[in-house]
């Protein structure tokens, strides 16, 4: 049978290189907060259970003081990273709180009045209260979904908690023998060998919860456009897909605005792209201070971009074109010296019952009043007027069907 001791070695071992991974994370991936609690927390962990062993060789209970005090403070990390996960605020006051407390209740208990079953209860208490704090967080739906390593490390956080109450409350009532993790007998054993597999399981549950989230940013990359940060041509053609889908069922319409600034060109070929970049970047800025909760700016390429207005009719996709036209000119009369002017042309279009569940019948409505807009001067924006009704395969628009605005 393999000796209390001798388990103890495989905890400090695993934990280590626990710690080595999540480090390894944590430099992978610096804005991934929680691991850092949790690099934290594992080399914590291992480095109690390494300072806990030297009660086998030292005639004295201070390695099991500080070994104790270093095992809690690493379960009060590991709460920390899980409230980072999910974006909570951090501050070391509970941690501090828990630690400070656990420290002074151990060391009365082994200074001033020597009883190992209130030492078991303490510290039971002390690894087990960071694990109740989070235990809600890791078992609610976040977004109307439950991550499945959060609810692994829920569920392994309970088994934890349902042990810490059992070897407790037996030392209280003196009805399981020495369950202190010192004397050598099968149940100890089977006992620590216990903790320590639900406790990698529990950190596995917060790679797996790493890994999900992760993958999610990664599938929110993909939507999004490198250079603005809005949504991608690829992101615009789902919302459409969507957006149609959802008025196709309800009869409620929606408008799209089709963007294009003007003398792009000119402005690369003159300032160089990096100032074509940096317009573009600033348009995407001035555009979303015009924008309604629920709208959505894409850029479609070059530069060119599309506004997704769910809800709205025609008119009030005029009076938000309007809006960015305005944000533009105010901005272009402020510039001075080398600063670049930026001036747009807008096609607006509303979604109606003969475009369906089409997106590229709606786009090319607002293509067409987009040219619309150009060939009347630029700087301006016009609005489509679906009559006569659009035919399946019609993919240009009539010229009567179209209405020019300044």
């Amino acid at each position: 049978m393999l000796s209390v001791p001798t388990l103890w070695t495989v905890f400090v071992v695993n934990f280590l290189a626990l710690g080595l991974i999540w480090a390894y994370v944590m430099r992978s991936y610096p804005s991934f907060e929680a691991a850092r609690y949790w690099t934290g927390s594992a080399f914590a962990a291992a480095g109690g259970a390494a300072l806990a062993m030297l009660r086998v060789v030292a005639d004295s209970l201070m390695p099991l003081l500080a070994g104790g005090t270093v095992l809690i403070f690493a379960a009060c990390l590991a709460m920390m990273g899980i409230q980072r996960f999910y974006d909570r605020q951090v501050t070391w006051r509970s941690t501090a709180a828990i630690t400070g407390l656990s420290f002074v209740g151990l060391t009365f208990f082994i200074a001033g009045y020597d009883s190992t079953p209130m030492r078991i209860l303490i510290y039971s208490l002390g690894q087990s209260v960071p694990l109740m704090l989070t235990l809600k967080l890791l078992l609610s739906r976040q977004d109307g979904h439950i991550n499945p390593g959060a609810r692994l490390a829920g569920i392994v956080s309970a088994l934890i908690i349902a042990i810490y109450a059992i070897r407790a409350g037996g030392n209280l009532l003196r009805i399981d023998g020495d369950t202190s993790y010192i004397r050598f007998n099968a149940f100890q054993a089977a006992l620590v060998l216990v903790l320590m597999f639900l406790s990698m399981a529990w950190n596995f549950g917060f790679l797996l919860m790493a890994i999900d989230r992760l993958r999610n940013e990664v599938a929110d990359l993909a939507l999004l456009d490198d250079l603005t940060g809005v949504a991608n041509r690829r992101h615009l053609l789902q919302r459409l897909t969507e957006e149609c889908a959802r008025s196709e069922r309800s009869g409620e319409s929606f408008a799209l605005l089709v963007i294009d600034l003007d003398g792009f060109k000119a402005i690369n070929d003159t300032h160089g792209h990096a100032a074509g970049d940096a317009c573009l970047q600033h348009f995407s800025l001035m555009a979303q201070t015009r924008l309604r909760p629920g709208d959505m700016l894409a850029r479609t390429g070059g530069d060119e971009f599309c506004i997704v207005l769910p809800a709205a009719t025609v008119r009030e996709g005029a009076l938000i074109a309007r809006r960015v036209l305005d944000v533009c000119r105010r901005d272009a009369e402020t510039c001075v010296g080398a600063d670049v002017p930026i001036a747009v042309s807008i096609g607006v279009a509303q979604w109606t019952g003969e475009i369906g569940a089409f997106p590229d019948r709606l786009i090319a409505a607002a293509d067409h009043a987009l040219y619309a807009a150009k060939n009347d001067g630029k700087n301006r924006h016009a609005v489509y007027d679906p009559a006569p009704p659009l035919a399946p395969g019609h993919e240009t628009m009539p010229e009567h069907g179209l209405r020019k605005h300044a």
